[in-house]
């Protein structure tokens, strides 16, 4: 209960894959955890060796049978943890587990991690925000079985062209380039898919939106990729950041 000095419930990114990409904070709640329930599916086990919990993997459940080990465990006075793929707080499904909990009047806390998008970005070795090419970045998704909401489809957020990283789409690759171009992106917009960012079979596959699809089908990719597409991935010149820049003054320098 709320005060009642029990540990709270804590959900925790897990990172994109690499277990040195877990944060400080992530690695010392599962190591005094007395019970973990983690997506099996999609988080790195190598996260897990050697932890003294008793490991639940969700890959296969539904939300009432989580909720029902979690709050469980958290009443007969357990560490409760609840690893999560990436940063909880992208496409990571814990609004429900959290209203469930908020129901039960038990605490919780969220213990940010690294997302694939990041660390799809680093695998480039691109920066995302470009001075006079672009400064937004949109993580968003192509509608499939989950729907998104039509101001938000791919052909009205292209009309930015903007960077964007694209998560839970790549077997809709096609669909993908179609409402891309047909928001606006030039068919020459370099485009990157990004196979288990920072995981050691780690794959890479580049183009444009004119021939990313026949890449993608020949490399065989099929799920668990990110796909980031703008103008800020291309290699020509560019602008520099006045952050550094000898005759821009700020706080720090004058």
């Amino acid at each position: 209960m709320r005060g009642s000095g029990m540990t709270p419930v804590c959900f925790v990114g897990a990172g994109a894959g690499d277990p040195e990409l877990l944060t400080l904070k992530g690695r010392r709640l599962l190591d005094e955890a007395d019970v973990i329930i983690y997506a099996g599916s999609l988080v790195n086990p190598e996260l897990l060796a050697g932890v003294r919990a008793t490991v639940h993997d969700s890959a296969g459940m539904d939300l009432d049978q989580i909720m029902e080990i979690m709050i469980k465990a958290h009443r007969e006075g357990k560490k409760v943890v609840r690893l999560h793929t990436g940063d909880p707080a992208i496409f990571g499904a814990i609004r429900e587990q959290m209203r469930r909990l908020d129901a039960e009047d038990i605490e919780y806390e969220v213990v940010p991690g690294v997302s694939s998008a990041l660390a799809s970005a680093a695998a480039l070795k691109v920066e995302l925000t470009v001075p006079e090419v672009t400064q937004t970045v949109i993580f968003t998704r192509q509608a499939g079985r989950t729907p998104v909401p039509e101001r938000e489809s791919l052909r009205n957020l292209a009309r930015i062209q903007a960077s964007m990283c694209i998560f839970l789409s790549v077997s809709m690759i096609d669909k993908v380039v179609e409402e891309l171009t047909g928001g606006g992106y030039p068919e020459d917009t370099p485009v990157a898919v990004v196979e288990k960012a920072s995981w050691p079979d780690e794959r890479i596959v580049r183009g444009t939106l004119a021939d990313i699809g026949d890449a993608v089908r020949t490399s065989g990719i099929r799920k668990t990729a990110m796909i980031l597409v703008g103008r800020a991935l291309a290699d020509g010149p560019s602008a520099a950041s006045r952050l550094y820049d000898a005759g821009f003054s700020h706080e720090y320098r004058k």
